[in-house]
């Protein structure tokens, strides 16, 4: 997220503890400012686990899968999906400390 976008939802969220923002305003804000969904293609995979300098069977300890599915995301015959490709990418932008 862009620190102009969000410096805005800190706003909203300030303004609807105060209610000065209705609900519904404030799940349009929060929809807006999640993160776009990611694609991760071999290479990204790789990229990701060997910043965090650790083996598959840690890395998909860490992040909740089998090894297997690593390897296999490593070698592009698979694609993370839903909650694993959120996980990747809060990985790949603050680093494995956020998950940690």
């Amino acid at each position: 997220m862009s620190d102009i976008l969000e410096m805005a939802h800190d706003m909203a969220k300030d303004l609807h503890a105060v209610g000065a923002m209705d609900a519904i305003t404030m799940r349009m804000m929060d929809e807006l400012c999640l993160p776009k969904k990611r694609t991760f293609t071999a290479a990204d995979i790789r990229r990701i686990r060997s910043r965090t300098r650790m083996s598959q069977p840690i890395f998909a300890a860490m992040i909740g899968v089998g090894v297997s599915t690593v390897a296999q995301w490593e070698q592009g015959n698979k694609k993370p999906g839903g909650s694993s490709a959120r996980l990747l990418d809060v990985i790949d932008r603050k680093g494995i400390e956020a998950i940690a």
